[in-house]
């Protein structure tokens, strides 16, 4: 508990402090505030590591897509993803809720570098625009798109089937998905405390190339996203 309480005050004060080091940034060019978003990537690792003595693996960077445009898909159990996976990809854009646009400086933060936001289980006006953002971002940058199809966080024993809106990005952009499989609840579990000596384990897959059937595609994702993590657990 003492190291949980320690981590938690060391971790989002210097969470705050880059936050407001770089609150100028807010009237330059994304490209600096994307820089605050990789030192926060890496101060994420720097305290697992030291305070909760926690190994940071990464498989498979061979498998990393480098040359054709491409969306990831990432299963999702805590916030640690969220934070490092900026560290391994460049300048990636996030699909997230639009609840969190709304936090004071950390969501001013999210809207410049352009994430983009959908209300969740809702039709909406605001979400007609939804993949006209998206194609906007694939056609005007080389970055990569982030998803979490399994909507939330989740404990590392639930396995829930995937969101079809993963589905609907793949026939949309036309581009290869690069998945990605975490384990990162046995950590920083969504609910309870942190644990310590531990490894996460970041496990980048082989790409699915654009061509497949929509349901196969989800299938092959669910199957090949949920096997590692059975590997990695």
């Amino acid at each position: 508990m003492f190291r949980n309480f320690i981590f938690s005050i060391i971790f989002f004060s210097g969470i705050i402090l880059i936050s407001i080091i770089f609150l100028p940034t807010l009237l330059l060019p994304s490209i600096f505030v994307l820089m605050g978003g990789k030192i926060m990537g890496h101060w994420t690792a720097f305290c697992l590591k030291t305070i909760m003595s926690v190994e940071i693996e990464v498989l498979g960077k061979e498998n990393i897509i480098k040359e054709d445009k491409f969306f990831i898909a990432a299963s999702h159990q805590s916030m640690f993803e969220t934070f490092y996976l900026q560290t391994i990809f460049n300048a990636p854009v996030f699909i997230l809720k639009r609840e969190l646009l709304l936090i004071p400086i950390f969501g001013w933060y999210l809207k410049k570098i352009g994430s983009i936001s959908i209300k969740r289980n809702k039709i909406s006006k605001d979400n007609l625009g939804f993949f006209d953002d998206i194609h906007k971002t694939i056609n005007n940058t080389q970055r990569p798109l982030i998803i979490f199809p399994q909507g939330t966080r989740v404990k590392p024993d639930e396995q829930p089937a995937f969101k079809k809106g993963v589905i609907r990005i793949y026939e949309e952009l036309k581009i290869s998905c690069q998945p990605i499989a975490i384990n990162s609840g046995h950590v920083w579990p969504k609910e309870g405390t942190m644990q310590s000596n531990r490894k996460i384990t970041i496990s980048i897959l082989p790409p699915l190339n654009y061509g497949l059937d929509k349901n196969q595609f989800l299938n092959n994702l669910e199957e090949i996203i949920y096997s590692e993590l059975n590997k990695i657990a």
